[in-house]
C-alpha cells in the first residue's frame, strides 16, 4: 500500500506525520522522501547514506554543421528551451528542458541528439525496519518531477509511506499519481484552512481517498473542524499543540520515541487507512 502524506503549504507538520506514521508501523516498511528541493526525513532517523543513484534526463546537443536555422525545434518547445532567432544553433536553455525528446523529433535536418543531463540522486539509508529513499536535486535545477519519479521506482513492499512536497504544484502532482490513500497535514488557522481547500481540491480531481491530520489542534478551532464537518472529509486524528512534540522536534527526535504516548496516536492512523482502503 502506497500512503502519501501531503499539505497544501509547508510548516504544517508533514514531514513529522511521515517519519512518525513509518516509525508505528511495526514492520518493515519504505520511507520515501518527495519533497527533492529540501528533503529533511533523514533529520530524525539515525543512519547514514548507504549509496545513491545519480539521476540524468536527456536534453538536446545540436550539430552545428548540419543546423540550418530553421527554428522547427523552438516551435515544438512548448516550454522555451529552445528559441531560434535563425541564428545557428538556436539558443538552449538546458534549465527550461524537460527531457521530451520532441524536438530530436521535429528537426528535418536530424541536426540534433541528446546528451545525459545531471539533475540530482536518489540516497538510500537503512534505520531499523525502516529503508529511506531520498532525492535531493542538484543546486540550481527547476525540474523536479524526474527526479520524483526516480524515487517512486522504489515504491516496493508492502507499505509504502511518502513524504510529499508542500503545496499543490506539478512536483505534487507527480508525487500523488498511483497513491492508494492519502493524509492531507494541516493547521487550525485560516492559512491552514485556504490550503487545506487547495490540496482537497487536487486529491479529489486525481479520484484519490484521502484524511486529514490537524497538527497543532486545539480545543476551539473555527476552521478545519468545521469545514470537515461540511465538507464530509474524515479526520484521521489531531495532534495536540504539545510544547513537548516542540522540543523532540528542535532536537531531531521522533514524536513516538521522546513520548511513546504518542505511538498509539499514529498506529491508529494506519489502522484507519487499512479499515478505508
Amino acid at each position: 500500500m502506497k500512503i502519501v502524506i501531503a499539505s497544501g503549504k509547508g510548516g504544517t507538520g508533514k514531514t513529522t506525520v511521515a517519519v512518525n506514521l513509518a516509525l508505528a508501523a511495526g514492520c518493515p516498511v519504505r520511507l520515501l522522501d518527495c519533497d527533492v528541493e529540501e528533503p529533511n526525513a533523514h533529520l530524525f532517523l539515525k543512519s547514514d547514506p548507504k549509496r545513491q543513484r545519480i539521476i540524468t534526463i536527456q536534453v538536446p546537443e545540436i550539430d552545428e554543421e548540419r543546423c540550418d536555422g530553421c527554428g522547427l525545434c523552438a516551435q515544438f518547445c512548448a516550454f522555451n528551451a529552445l528559441v531560434s532567432f535563425g541564428t545557428i544553433p538556436p539558443v538552449f536553455a538546458p534549465e527550461m528542458c524537460h527531457g521530451c525528446g520532441g524536438c530530436v523529433r521535429a528537426c528535418p535536418q536530424k541536426a540534433i541528439y541528446e546528451i545525459e543531463n545531471r539533475i540530482g540522486v536518489v540516497e538510500f539509508s537503512q534505520s531499523g525496519d525502516i529503508l529511506l529513499v531520498q532525492g535531493r536535486l542538484d543546486i540550481g535545477i527547476a525540474l523536479a518531477p524526474p527526479l520524483i519519479h526516480a524515487v517512486k521506482e522504489e515504491a516496493r513492499g508492502n507499505l509504502v509511506i511518502i513524504d510529499a512536497p508542500p503545496g499543490t504544484s506539478c512536483p505534487v502532482v507527480a508525487t500523488l499519481r498511483e497513491a492508494n490513500f492519502v493524509v492531507l497535514v494541516t493547521e487550525p488557522t485560516p492559512f491552514g484552512l485556504n490550503d487545506l481547500k487547495l490540496a482537497v481540491d487536487v486529491v479529489r480531481e486525481l479520484g484519490l481517498l484521502f484524511g486529514v491530520v490537524i497538527n497543532r489542534a486545539e480545543e476551539t478551532d473555527d476552521f478545519v473542524r468545521p469545514y470537515c464537518k461540511a465538507e464530509g472529509i474524515r479526520v484521521l486524528t489531531e495532534i495536540p499543540d504539545d510544547r513537548r512534540i516542540a522540543q523532540a522536534y528542535a532536537k531531531g527526535e521522533p514524536i513516538v520515541t521522546a513520548l511513546p504516548e504518542y505511538m498509539v496516536v499514529f498506529s491508529n492512523i494506519l489502522t484507519k487507512i487499512h479499515e478505508v482502503v
